[in-house]
């Protein structure tokens, strides 16, 4: 079996070093990529001294995360932006202490654990919504307001109030400037006199001080939130327990993935059901079925199959994590592949890329199109690794069945109460910046559902 080497895979010529398409990728990062795809499944790049493989076979995708994960670290440059923000928590740490974090974390995202959280998110749903009144609504301010409610309720057993719209915007600015910092080498001291470092600066001390006065209240009697549970972790290997940093950094992953990435995939699914009324009357004509005027439950969420479904395709066509962040091998690998060996050297960097995955049309039929009977049971099967709205491999996505229970309670909840109609909104260009969100926000008309 011959040898397929990162010399011989195809790709377009460097340019400048790759500082050409670096300036591309900064620019429209989705769009650069995707010039990518027609040179083959597995396309190489340069960029500078970096040698660089996208990969768009699912198949050998799907091996490479899972058969060899443990020669794969993230890309230096993704953690150093992150860690920020962030800290040292499990979304930025690698090998033995990642592995020590996640084993941890992984009791209070279990399945099981799922149902005594569902009382919180319908409980924010309903108050989010009970703010709305008919006619045009800002639909990012909307969803962000109860995401973040139903997170500080399950981490703290607070409500966000009026912090909501900052804290909201204090996120998404730091996550637009962390996306850029990405393309630079290092990232300058904060406190120089550079354009936007003082909102940079004002952004960190908003999120950091309203969280730490999270941590610093009295806890709950009945210890039934989050922030609880952290604290009384035990490694089971050595009973050792986080650090009130290590707790502190936990909570702010916490706290930023579980509101901002649920946020923007219900952003994505109201605007297409919106603009596909059809798929919305099936969704809520289940909806009125199943759950009636009643607030719903976590046993409601398995008999609303076309609800999911909805939820499913709109993260297909616009995955909230469009990219991945880039991996490195820290040793060499090799796999068969098209009858011929596939040898990576250690350096080598992987590129994932959600969202071409999902809109390749080898995988999906009609892919830009938005059919939500893709995902009902009998639906034919896409292959493993062409659909990975939560990542693959060990660092798959902890919050994943959480975010899916909460996802289809507010979208119960929303199409209890109101119709989507797109008004006057045109179709959302996606901007990517860490998320993918539409650029400019969403406004849509919600009018009162009148009952069937």
């Amino acid at each position: 079996m011959t040898s397929l080497t990162w010399n011989d895979l195809p790709g377009a010529a460097t340019r400048a070093w790759g500082l050409t398409t670096l300036r591309e990728m900064a620019r429209d990062y989705l769009a650069t990529l995707a010039r990518q795809q027609p040179y083959g499944d597995v396309v190489r790049q340069r960029i500078l001294r970096e040698r660089i493989v996208d990969v768009f076979d699912p198949e050998l995708l799907r091996r490479l995360m899972l058969e060899h994960a443990d020669a794969l670290i993230r890309w230096e440059r993704g953690p150093e932006v992150f860690s920020q923000t962030l800290g040292q928590s499990v979304l930025v740490t690698e090998g033995p202490v990642w592995h020590r974090q996640r084993r941890l974390l992984m009791p209070a995202f279990a399945h099981k654990r799922m149902a005594g959280y569902a009382a919180f998110m319908v409980d924010a749903g309903s108050a989010g919504l009970d703010r709305i009144q008919p006619g045009p609504v800002e639909m990012s301010g909307l969803f962000s307001h109860i995401t973040m409610d139903v997170i500080l309720r399950v981490l703290f057993g607070t409500q966000a109030g009026d912090q909501a719209a900052p804290m909201a915007a204090a996120t998404q600015h730091l996550s637009e400037v962390g996306f850029r910092e990405m393309f630079w080498p290092m990232t300058l001291p904060d406190w120089l006199p550079l354009p936007g470092k003082a909102k940079k600066r004002r952004s960190l001390r908003s999120l950091f001080g309203f969280l730490q006065q999270q941590l610093d209240a009295p806890p709950r009697p009945d210890g039934a939130d989050l922030l609880s549970g952290l604290r009384a972790l035990r490694d089971e290997h050595d009973g050792a327990v986080l650090s009130e940093q290590a707790v502190f950094d936990e909570c702010m992953t916490i706290f930023q993935a579980g509101h901002e990435t649920t946020a923007t995939a219900l952003l994505w699914w109201s605007w297409l059901m919106a603009s596909h009324p059809e798929a919305q009357a099936r969704a809520a004509a289940e909806v009125a079925a199943v759950i009636g005027r009643r607030l719903p439950t976590a046993d409601d969420a398995a008999a609303l199959p076309w609800l999911s479904a909805s939820l499913k395709e709109a993260m297909r066509l616009y995955p909230p994590a469009a990219a991945l962040m880039t991996r490195r091998l820290s040793r060499g690998v090799t796999l068969p592949w098209q009858g011929r060996q596939l040898q990576l050297d250690a350096g080598v960097m992987l590129r994932v890329t959600p969202y071409l995955l999902h809109r390749d049309p080898r995988w999906w039929t009609e892919p830009e199109a938005y059919r939500p009977e893709r995902f009902m049971p009998g639906a034919p099967e896409v292959p493993r690794g062409a659909y990975l709205p939560f990542g693959q491999g060990p660092r798959v996505c902890l919050g994943q069945h959480f975010a899916m229970l909460e996802m289809t309670l507010v979208a119960a909840l929303l199409l209890q109460r109101f119709e989507l109609q797109p008004g006057n909104a045109a179709a959302p260009k996606p901007r990517l910046a860490v998320t993918l969100r539409p650029e400019g926000g969403l406004t849509l008309a919600l009018q009162p559902r009148r009952p069937a």
